[in-house]
């Protein structure tokens, strides 16, 4: 055998091997890789901001007594946590306050300490202007801010629907202490820059 035979014996012995490494290499669909399911457990912090049907400018907030009200105003207890519990499907919670935006079979809207994913599970709907309507997933009514001047305990049956969630900046850190501006030389002193310190050793030059 000569040796040209015996290296290509050899390559041949390597195909099945080969054949065995490019099988286990192949490309194989990564698990949980839908693009859908980015949005799973996503947490947002926004201000739900509406100006449907308003004489003023209104943001969604939660406040501590439970009540849902429009205000004109960013304020800490209408600054939101919007987190994805499925594609489509959110829960909000108010950070200031720890309370679950819900909505009750009339239409009322409230806020609870307790997660009830009938009442506080919502879904989002994306709109062509950048806006958002937000519905109950369980019974499929609109969230609605209530009418202006009027108590959440109100009925609502008509009322803004669309929301633009505005991100929700983080607290402003605080400002460092201010330098104080140095004083402007005094031209008729004999040492107008201050260049020379208190001293009692002070050179006669320097005195006036």
């Amino acid at each position: 055998m000569g040796w040209a035979e015996a290296k290509f014996e050899r390559l041949g012995l390597w195909v099945p091997v080969l054949a065995v490494l490019l099988g286990a290499c192949q490309a194989r669909p990564i698990p949980d890789s839908s693009p859908l399911l980015q949005f799973g457990g996503q947490v947002r912090q926004r201000y739900l901001y509406t100006d449907d049907a308003q004489e003023t400018e209104a943001h969604l907030e939660i406040r501590a007594d439970g009540t849902v009200a429009g205000v004109a105003r960013q304020s800490p207890e209408s600054l939101l946590e919007l987190k994805a519990l499925k594609p489509g499907v959110i829960q909000i919670l108010g950070v200031q306050t720890s309370r679950f935006l819900c909505q009750g079979p009339d239409g009322r809207l409230y806020g609870s300490l307790h997660f009830d994913p009938e009442a506080c599970s919502f879904r989002e709907l994306l709109l062509e202007d950048g806006y958002n309507v937000y519905q109950s997933e369980a019974l499929g009514l609109p969230l609605r801010l209530p009418p202006h001047r009027s108590s959440n305990r109100d009925l609502a049956p008509r009322g803004p629907a669309r929301f633009l969630p505005l991100p929700g900046l983080p607290p402003a850190p605080p400002e460092p202490p201010g330098i104080l501006a140095p004083e402007p030389p005094d031209v008729g002193s004999s040492d107008p820059l201050s260049m020379v310190g208190p001293s009692h050793g002070r050179s006669p030059s320097y005195t006036s």
